[in-house]
């Protein structure tokens, strides 16, 4: 982590934490409470890992009831600090596997629902291999079929929102750069339509500002491009999994939803969406390039 504590400070809402409960986590749900008090961070969505794959990471690793239970005591425990607490999820949305989350979905029940796309090992984004795969393609052979699962994510309606959309950007670094991304923005087109024919929130997942890519998942000039496309739903979260990036970053990505023209984010308590005011007086020298 950066020298450069770069954690936010007195905003409304982180959509994207996992815990313990999730495999690649080692954070206990207080932490994220006692530094949400700390630092005026008014409420959180836990969004542990549920995998369908049974070769995935999170395939088995806990269960719903525990989640749940986890969540919803923590939630008691911290309510009169100031912490509101919900108990979300990350899906991974896999297209084989789509019957299986269907399934999931229709018989447990979440104040807030992520869908994501992930690189797992025999991804043919996975370290050993994405030197190969980039090799003589072009830049939409090369996103194709992560794009095209995250495309179907979308259309799928399953989800309140669609995490780090090209979060594959973090495993292209350095063969695809995100100037490469940045200069064919037509390739995002199918996604965002999905997400506006659907009224998926995009999420601005500010982990890609700790990590290589350098920059939120999407950029804040694709998520201007999916306002200007008829979008209606933003949402912003730091994705933590270590206790030292709660809430990193989450101010710029506030500001790029800001910069898009969003005043609320999109978020569900568990019952009728609702809409969480961005604050005034945030930065607003967020690029967001050419719609």
């Amino acid at each position: 982590m950066s020298a450069v504590d770069r954690r936010a400070r007195d905003l409304p809402l982180d959509a994207h934490l996992h815990t313990d409960l999730s495999p690649d986590s080692d954070v206990p749900i207080d932490s994220y409470a006692a530094q949400a008090v700390d630092r005026g961070i008014a409420e959180l969505a836990i969004t542990d890992h549920v995998d369908f794959d049974p070769a995935a990471p999170a395939f088995a690793h806990t269960t719903f009831a525990q989640r749940e239970r986890v969540v919803r005591e923590a939630a008691e425990r911290w309510a009169d600090q100031g912490v509101a607490i919900r108990f979300g999820v990350e899906i991974t949305w896999d297209s084989r596997w789509a019957g299986e989350i269907r399934d999931h979905l229709a018989r447990h029940s979440y104040d807030f629902i992520v869908g994501s796309v992930h690189v797992y090992e025999g991804s043919p984004y996975a370290a050993e291999h994405v030197a190969g795969w980039v090799a003589g393609k072009t830049l939409a052979e090369i996103v194709s079929p992560y794009f095209e699962e995250v495309e179907a994510a979308a259309q799928s309606g399953l989800f309140d929102a669609l995490g780090h959309l090209d979060f594959v950007k973090r495993y292209l670094v350095p063969h695809v750069t995100i100037a490469n991304l940045a200069a064919a923005p037509e390739l995002y087109e199918p996604i965002l339509r999905a997400l506006v024919d659907t009224g998926t929130a995009l999420e601005i997942n500010t982990s890609g500002l700790r990590q290589a890519a350098g920059e939120t998942y999407p950029s804040a000039a694709i998520a201007a491009r999916y306002r200007a496309m008829g979008g209606r739903a933003v949402t912003v979260g730091s994705d933590a999994h270590r206790a030292g990036s709660f809430a990193w970053a989450l101010e710029d990505g506030y500001a790029a939803a800001a910069a898009a023209g969003f005043e609320t984010l999109a978020f569900r308590r568990g019952a009728a969406p609702v809409a969480v005011g961005i604050p005034a007086g945030l930065p607003n020298d967020v690029a967001v390039g050419s719609l």
